[in-house]
């Protein structure tokens, strides 16, 4: 943990909420921070790309259903906690549910980095199964808001959420910079390796260091969600990341394989769902999904979760592989 706090990309995570507190007015310009998020999705998907040019396309099957069902198993029983421990309204528990079960690239991205600076290698597909947790997720959550509750409306426009799902910013960069990467890969084109691989630790410090001062101000609204979203927020992604460890055992990842899994399991959207719960659910209370996924689930799990995480891996592995 010690170790983790150290890292350079943290400390910049840090350095943000910090800012935030102090309120000192730092802050990266709007297109510099929307250009990092391009760059970042990019890479991500690029890298994924490289690495699964190089790997055989048959051991991916297992993965990606477990993946799957977590992607529908985690928002169902974060809906029944929110909705029945917690008390919340259908559609607030829906669209938190939702945020819950998609994935945070920006912890995948942070969870790599911990392997890297560990030296434990990890399977070559990753970035497949980040994007088949992301839809299904999404998916549960609308079909939860709409089956218990009667005041969403029957006239949602499904082309324009099927399109945010399938085709918005997140989704459309992973799959394009994995695509770039495969072929990249395939025929030894290693022309923007440079920019995507070599970088790609540095701009992930300073998009971080926005995300700090984001997260922030999110604090502010601690009083408005409540103890019991804010437990949630914590205990939660601990609860997903133990599913997410058993579904990279059953599939049969690698230890590295596993701690990713449970990192994407255990983090919280705040870039698609987001935009998707607006269209689909938007009597549910942003303050609510907004405020427990970005200030409470991912500082969490970007300074305390990955280490937790890898150690529970660990010891699963231990326990269940000798």
């Amino acid at each position: 943990m010690i170790s983790n706090l150290l890292d350079p990309v943290i400390i910049f995570f840090v350095l943000g909420i910090l800012s935030g507190i102090l309120k000192n007015d730092l802050k990266l310009p709007e297109a510099i921070y929307d250009a990092l998020s391009i760059y970042l999705l990019l890479a991500i998907g690029y890298k994924g790309g490289l690495e699964l040019s190089k790997t055989d396309i048959s051991n991916i099957y297992l993965p990606v259903i477990a993946t799957v069902c977590l992607g529908i198993f985690i928002p169902v029983i974060a809906f029944i906690i929110l909705s029945r421990a917690g008390k919340f309204k259908k559609p607030d528990s829906a669209a938190i549910a939702a945020h819950y079960g998609s994935v945070s690239a920006v912890t995948f991205a942070v969870a790599l980095d911990f392997l890297h600076n560990s030296g434990i290698v990890y399977d070559e597909f990753m970035t497949v199964l980040l994007v088949m947790l992301e839809i299904p997720a999404i998916a549960v959550g609308i079909l939860l808001a709409r089956f218990h509750s009667r005041e969403v409306s029957d006239e949602l426009d499904f082309n324009s959420l099927i399109k945010e799902i399938l085709f918005g910013k997140s989704i459309y960069l992973l799959l394009g910079g994995l695509i770039a990467g495969y072929f990249a890969g395939l025929f030894n084109n290693v022309s923007i390796n440079k920019l995507f691989l070599d970088l790609f630790k540095g701009f992930l410090a300073f998009f971080l260091l926005e995300m700090g001062i984001i997260a922030s101000k999110r604090f502010r609204d601690f009083k408005r969600v409540g103890p019991f979203l804010i437990s949630f927020g914590v205990l939660m992604p601990v609860l997903s990341s133990i599913l997410g460890i058993f579904a990279g055992l059953i599939s049969g990842l690698s230890l590295g394989g596993t701690f990713v899994l449970a990192c994407m399991a255990a983090s919280a959207s705040y870039i698609a769902a987001p935009t998707a719960m607006r269209i689909a659910v938007p009597e549910a209370n942003p303050t609510y999904y907004i405020t427990a996924s970005l200030g409470i689930t991912f500082p969490f799990n970007i300074i305390i979760g990955l280490p937790i995480y890898y150690y529970l891996t660990e010891l699963m592995f231990k326990i269940f592989k000798g």
